[in-house]
């Protein structure tokens, strides 16, 4: 579990839960690809100073928790985290370019949730309260 991180005047803990596919949503997220993916992912979080708390890669998308620092938005990490590793995949495993045409691996987009240990419900009767 990941802790509060401190900054010069805040304590804080800003994570997400993503989600993004590759490109034509095909299943090719497996094997040496799908292990190579999972440690790209944890570099650019260990070069960024941020936590991946979970990570998952299935055939045809990614999931990841990640705990992100106050001064990163989440587009640009996500930004970040496709870009390099669409880079690598693509120079890494050739063979992929019997699917893939262009410079991209990843579709375009992303899905994000914010993620916290109180409800949004709980969040609303805090401040009705106060």
């Amino acid at each position: 579990m990941s802790e509060y991180w401190k900054g010069a005047h805040t304590k804080h803990k800003v994570m997400y839960h993503i989600v993004w596919i590759p490109k034509y949503r095909r299943r090719v997220l497996k094997g040496e690809i799908a292990t190579r993916i999972g440690e790209l992912i944890q570099e650019c979080a260990e070069v960024n100073r941020w936590q991946v708390n979970e990570i998952n890669i299935r055939p045809d998308h990614v999931h990841i928790l990640i705990q992100l620092r106050l001064d990163m938005s989440v587009s640009k990490a996500v930004q970040l985290l496709k870009g390099k590793s669409s880079r690598k995949i693509r120079k890494e495993f050739p063979k992929l370019e019997e699917f893939y045409w262009g410079n991209n691996f990843w579709a375009t987009g992303f899905f994000v949730e914010t993620v916290g240990r109180l409800s949004e419900d709980a969040i609303k009767k805090y401040i009705e309260n106060q």
